[in-house]
């Protein structure tokens, strides 16, 4: 556990385990298959400490349970940010875990509601509260619990009209594509392929610049190192998925949209993007363990966006709505990219726009 929650499961190896744990590498064999039969066993257990900690929320109203159930994740995290570090990178390579640990936070939600939780409410609540849970553990970013609360019950955007029309309506406008690309646009969209289909460790250089038909001494001319490079094409992935965003987001001659509108047509465009450019993801959520201050930089665009909207954000303070906004975002984005699913995207979002306007006081 301590060696996977100080370093990538790629460079993590059996010597090093067994020399960790004084012991020999035929020691290991005895028990372990191989170091993912390890790796499974502590996510398992992990999943274990979270169930407990979670799956019997404490009070005699829904609104006490709700407020039980979110201090519980919130400070699971903080007390055991390592193994919540490990998870993180587990439930993305074996992503069976991540669809055991919704089921766990499901039947969590559903024992505070009272009742059975949809995907929508997940996405809403353990979307939010997740990613601010995880930031606040792992990145020490200020989200204030308290507001956490107050967002769950009452909504952000309280009593906001929405148009579906204009959220939903329209047609998205794709990005620009060139023409003519030079050499390092050439091996960036190579790269983009590869790491998207293959992942990071599993993709090298050459593959890269033969994809982009051009030799390794090119690589090196516009690259110091494949760490660089990947950098690199975060910032694209970044880039393109908030310009497609932005381009589409309000029609030209038509009236401005409502921060929820806003925020609900956000969404709508993400998963659009999604099924447009399925490489985009993946990278992003690899980049969490390989290059995590390349991520802080992708997430840090993003914010910078949305404090540039400051209105609508209730009682909360703008960086704990921030937050709870991009947890949304990215657990929807988990679902559709990894999973395939939701099926209906616009139910779920048109669903998730009426927690965000009233919060669970207007669903209960």
């Amino acid at each position: 556990m301590k060696l996977f929650a100080g370093k990538w499961y790629g460079i993590v190896s059996v010597a090093e385990i067994c020399r960790a744990a004084d012991l020999s590498n035929g020691v290991f064999y005895r028990y372990f298959r191989n170091k993912e039969a390890l790796f499974r066993r502590i996510l398992g257990q992990v999943l274990d400490m979270i169930r407990e900690a979670v799956e019997r929320p404490q009070g005699a109203t829904p609104r006490e349970r709700l407020r039980w159930f979110v201090d519980a994740i919130v400070a699971f995290s903080a007390a055991h940010a390592d193994l919540v570090s490990v998870f993180r990178e587990g439930q993305y390579r074996f992503f069976e875990f991540e669809h055991r640990l919704v089921e766990v936070y499901m039947r969590g939600l559903g024992a505070a509601l009272g009742r059975e939780a949809g995907l929508p409410e997940y996405l809403f609540c353990l979307g939010g509260v997740r990613f601010c849970a995880v930031r606040r553990a792992l990145q020490s970013v200020a989200v204030s619990v308290e507001d956490l609360h107050g967002i769950i019950w009452s909504g952000l955007f309280r009593g906001a009209p929405c148009d579906a029309a204009r959220v939903f309506g329209g047609s998205a406008v794709p990005l620009p594509v060139a023409l003519e690309e030079g050499a390092r646009e050439r091996l960036l969209r190579s790269g983009k392929r590869l790491f998207g289909e293959k992942g990071y460790f599993e993709t090298n250089i050459h593959e890269v610049t033969g994809g982009a038909g051009l030799s390794v001494g090119a690589f090196y001319t516009y690259f110091d190192s494949k760490e660089a490079f990947y950098a690199e094409v975060i910032r694209l992935v970044s880039h393109e998925v908030r310009s497609f965003i932005a381009r589409n987001l309000a029609a030209d001659g038509a009236p401005p949209l409502n921060r929820l509108e806003r925020e609900m047509r956000g969404l709508w465009l993400w998963i659009v993007y999604l099924s447009i450019d399925r490489h985009c993801y993946p990278i992003v959520r690899e980049a969490e363990f390989v290059l995590p201050a390349a991520v802080k930089e992708y997430y840090g665009a993003f914010e910078e966006g949305y404090r540039k909207n400051p209105e609508g954000n209730g009682d909360a303070d703008q960086g704990t709505a921030i937050e709870f906004l991009l947890g949304v975002a990215h657990y929807f984005g988990i679902e559709v990219a990894f999973e395939g699913s939701p099926g209906n995207a616009r139910a779920a979002i048109e669903a998730i726009g009426r927690l965000l306007a009233g919060g669970f006081s207007s669903w209960l």
